[in-house]
């Protein structure tokens, strides 16, 4: 690097007050100041290539580690929060014709599915903190793998909800591992791109899901060879992250004293309802929404059965729009953001009723809730993170957590509800749920400034 001192006695000294440089050759790696340390940051000549001091990394590992987190995290996103969050809705009109399912049914057993979520979540950050985050990316691409060929091979409802249970569960897995596995082992420049590509792998795994379903029907394949197509398919994953993350050790200062009580603060309960509410809204959107437009009589122009496929290829391409979420939101602050990712749920499902055979809305309906749900979830990320900076994962963890809860309580609720008041009447009933929401939020809803931690 021209210009950068070789010795230490060029460089400022760190916040342990000892003068750190490159090593000398031969010598054994060295942990350094980590990126986002503010002196380090400060320091000219240590930001103008700030990849070779990670963690006394070279810089060929740290762009290997860039380049591989991100593949392994897009494809371990694309399994679980693709084929294993939203499968079992896009094929309910399927499971509903091969094991005779009524509506209660539907939703009990998406529920159940998200259950599954819900545990992972917590097995997950146990995984985390005790073998690093191959243990748990492994163990849900693994349990997506059995669950879909479970699926595939179902022979009654039983045996299809125990399939459903260990497929969604590969969702809780998957996301918050790399954020801990990224954070440490790539260059803090390249870790919004690291962490971008991976979340991309949701959007693009419900549009592939989609369109596996939509060359079903077009080929007149059953949809026992569509799961066993994605069981492959997260076979293929799992040998993928056992690559990559072979070598990602545990957190050498994951610490124990991180405990629950630091982040259930009367606080953060905004983020935590806003997370309730998105989980609600989601899961009953992705359990019956393809249902019922299909019963409607579909869409012009294109086979019945091909309406659920439809749905959820434009709800994949429409939340790719959540890789924006961070501008939006610098351009019209978070209690706006929050107000539009509110309404666009409520506008998105009662279209569902509104317009159930058209293109119109259909592709309405599908694009707001993809744009709803990719938003959102970008929303939690950086919201729990600036509430809970010193930590950043247990944080993020207990907003899963309560969207999984909705996630639970809702398709269950709303199976019950449309078998005794209608589709359309529980359809409604679900959209005023964000849009209550967006009416209520107000200033001091959307704080942003970080909640304090306790010491014990």
């Amino acid at each position: 690097m021209s210009g950068a001192p070789t010795s230490p006695a060029h460089l400022p000294p760190g916040p342990d007050g000892r003068r750190k440089g490159p090593p000398h050759r031969g010598a054994k790696p060295v942990i350094r100041w980590p990126p986002h340390c503010p002196e380090w940051q400060a320091n000219p000549h240590w930001s103008q290539e700030p990849c070779r001091w990670v963690a006394g990394q070279t810089r060929r590992n740290v762009i290997t580690y860039f380049y591989s987190l991100s593949a392994a995290g897009f494809a371990a996103t694309a399994i679980g929060f693709g084929p294993g969050r939203i499968g079992f809705g896009l094929f309910v009109p399927e499971f509903r014709s091969a094991f005779s399912m009524s509506t209660s049914a539907v939703g009990f057993v998406s529920s159940l599915g998200f259950l599954g979520f819900f545990l992972g979540l917590l097995v997950a950050q146990v995984l985390l903190k005790r073998r690093g985050p191959a243990a748990p990316v492994l163990s849900g691409l693994l349990a997506a793998t059995v669950g879909m060929t479970i699926v595939a091979l179902a022979p009654d409802l039983v045996v299809l909800a125990v399939g459903v249970f260990l497929t969604a569960s590969s969702a809780g897995f998957a996301w918050t591992p790399f954020n801990d596995a990224v954070h440490r082992k790539v260059c803090d420049v390249d870790r919004p791109t690291a962490l971008s590509r991976i979340s991309t792998g949701t959007s693009i795994g419900v549009a592939a899901a989609g369109f596996a379903a939509l060359a079903m029907v077009l080929t007149g394949l059953s949809w026992r060879a569509c799961w066993a197509f994605f069981a492959i398919a997260a076979a293929a994953a799992l040998i993928a992250n056992w690559t990559a993350l072979r070598d990602v050790e545990k957190d050498p200062e994951a610490s124990p004293e991180r405990r629950w009580h630091n982040v259930l603060q009367v606080g953060a309960l905004p983020l935590f309802a806003i997370a309730f509410v998105y989980g609600t809204t989601s899961a009953i959107y992705i359990s019956f929404a393809a249902d019922h437009m299909q019963a409607g009589g579909g869409v012009p122009g294109v086979p019945l059965a091909a309406t659920p496929a439809l749905i959820f290829i434009f709800y994949g391409f429409f939340g790719l729009a959540g890789l924006f979420a961070g501008r939006v939101k610098g351009a019209v602050g978070l209690l706006w953001l929050l107000r539009l990712v509110m309404l666009a749920a409520a506008v998105s499902v009662a279209l569902v009723v509104a317009l159930p055979g058209s293109w119109t809305g259909l592709t309405l309906s599908a694009g707001l809730q993809g744009l709803h749900v990719m938003m959102t979830s970008a929303v939690l990320a950086f919201w729990s993170e600036r509430l809970f900076p010193s930590l950043p994962s247990l944080g993020f963890t207990t907003a899963l957590l309560a969207t999984a809860a909705g996630s639970i309580a809702g398709p269950a609720l709303a199976g019950v509800a449309a078998d005794a008041f209608g589709a359309g009447a529980m359809f409604l009933g679900t959209a005023a749920l964000p849009a209550a929401t967006a009416l209520l939020l107000r200033d001091r809803h959307a704080r942003e400034r970080p909640l304090s931690i306790a010491a014990f």
